[in-house]
């Protein structure tokens, strides 16, 4: 297949229902594309973390999160034009199943296709069903008439005659079969409580996304896929790239236990004319001491609380950075690591850096998600509505005496309460932050 001028085409690869195999074929489909020789970008409905990096290691460029709930449109539009900048395709990875949102019905995986105006793909786990899946299918394509389902992908297909009696359902429904993937132990990711393990810790990268675009390119068409993509309008938005820089100089943590940074924050942070510089904390690297801003992102600190409580070279350099006036702000797992102490799910408790009153502990499990509409108070790094995604399991045990940092509500406008921690100029919350509006 040869590259073509113009806009790049997009696609929305969804599903009926999580679980349906949609990040795997994606990552099958970006990577196969990468190997016939056409320039495919990828793009994740929703907040997510973990999925872009998997994206990203099989197309080689960065993924971005479009959020329908979260960003403003013309954000959104900004973000996947310039992702389909430079590309052949746009491949756009949904979230849960194609019509669920946030708690109020808004910011689905649907809503996303309408606004670009592309067309979906259904990723269908067959396996366990035939004839059924016509009437399934049926029922998504029918559901909303701003939402174009242009054809499925069978997964988890049992065997010949299981493919036979599907293709020849769908055909009764004329709904285009583009593909019918074999079941494969091979295609499966591990997973652990926030989602899938991250894309740095997989074992094998590089072998499982080499399997699986051989298998997707073996039984899906490529061809046909490519042609059913629609192009990305080139957005003509001047949106303010999301939230403004907390300095001039930042420094951010990067590693496995701090790897939840939004793509699209961070160069929103370059294109106002911040400059960024990166250390590992798990390495026990300080931040630049140049630095006027530091941000610890969200992660899995709590896999490496004991690592974490011995790196004194982190610890010294976050606590001159904080003696020194700089801005320090952390989000969820970096929200952890500023407070005092850390339980693990063992129960042993470690020691964090102690900038901020605060005690967590993960040996009683607790899940907290859900979009946040936060109003900043006094003080914050970011001034006036914001949003943001909470998804955690870690219990509060103790806050000290501190500033609160945002008052929250939840999709549905109940109120959630003050939220967060500030002490001068340090501060943060449970809540990662998506966009101001």
């Amino acid at each position: 297949m040869n590259t073509r001028s113009g806009p790049a085409g997009g696609l929305v690869i969804a599903a009926p229902a999580s679980g349906s195999g949609k990040t795997t074929l994606t990552l099958a489909l970006l990577k196969a594309y990468c190997k016939a020789g056409i320039r495919v970008a990828s793009a994740k409905t929703g907040p997510d973390y973990i999925d872009p990096a998997f994206h990203a290691a099989a197309s080689g460029r960065p993924c971005v999160n479009l959020d329908p709930f979260a960003m403003r449109g013309a954000l959104i539009d900004r973000l996947a034009s310039a992702q389909a900048e430079t590309a052949d395709l746009l491949l756009v990875e949904g979230v849960m199943g194609l019509f669920d949102g946030a708690a109020d019905g808004s910011g689905s995986t649907a809503d996303l296709a309408a606004r670009l105006s592309l067309p979906v793909v259904l990723v269908v786990d067959a396996g366990k069903q035939s004839q059924s899946a016509a009437a399934l299918v049926r029922g998504f394509r029918d559901h909303r008439a701003d939402v174009t389902v242009g054809g499925v992908i069978l997964n988890r297909v049992g065997s010949p005659r299981h493919e036979e009696m599907l293709r020849a359902a769908l055909a009764g429904i004329d709904m285009p079969v583009l593909g019918a993937v074999p079941r494969d132990a091979g295609l499966d990711l591990p997973e652990r409580h926030l989602g899938l393990v991250q894309a740095g810790e997989h074992g094998d990268l590089a072998g499982f996304l080499e399997h699986a675009a051989a298998r997707v390119a073996g039984s899906c068409d490529l061809d046909a896929l490519r042609a059913l993509a629609s192009p990305l309008a080139r957005s003509e938005s001047t949106a303010a790239a999301t939230l403004p820089p907390p300095g001039q100089r930042v420094a951010i943590a990067r590693d496995t236990a701090f790897a939840f940074a939004y793509p699209h924050l961070l160069s929103g942070w370059q294109a106002q004319g911040a400059e960024l510089s990166f250390f590992s904390p798990l390495a026990d690297e300080a931040p630049d001491a140049e630095s006027d801003a530091i941000y610890l992102p969200g992660g899995y600190p709590e896999l490496h609380a004991e690592r974490i409580a011995a790196a004194d070279r982190f610890r010294q350099g976050m606590q001159a950075a904080a003696a020194r006036g700089a801005l320090i702000y952390g989000e969820c797992g970096g929200y952890m690591v500023l407070g005092e102490h850390l339980t693990d799910a063992e129960g042993t408790r470690h020691a964090m850096l102690g900038l901020l009153p605060l005690e967590t502990s993960f040996a009683t499990r607790k899940r907290h998600l859900g979009y946040r509409l936060l109003k900043a108070l006094p003080g914050a790094p970011w001034q006036g509505e914001l949003t943001g995604h909470e998804f955690h399991y870690a219990t509060i045990l103790r806050e000290g005496q501190a500033e609160r940092l945002f008052q929250a509500e939840d999709a549905l406008g109940a109120p959630v309460g003050e939220v967060g921690l500030r002490v001068g100029r340090v501060s943060g919350s449970f809540i990662h932050l998506i966009d101001g509006t």
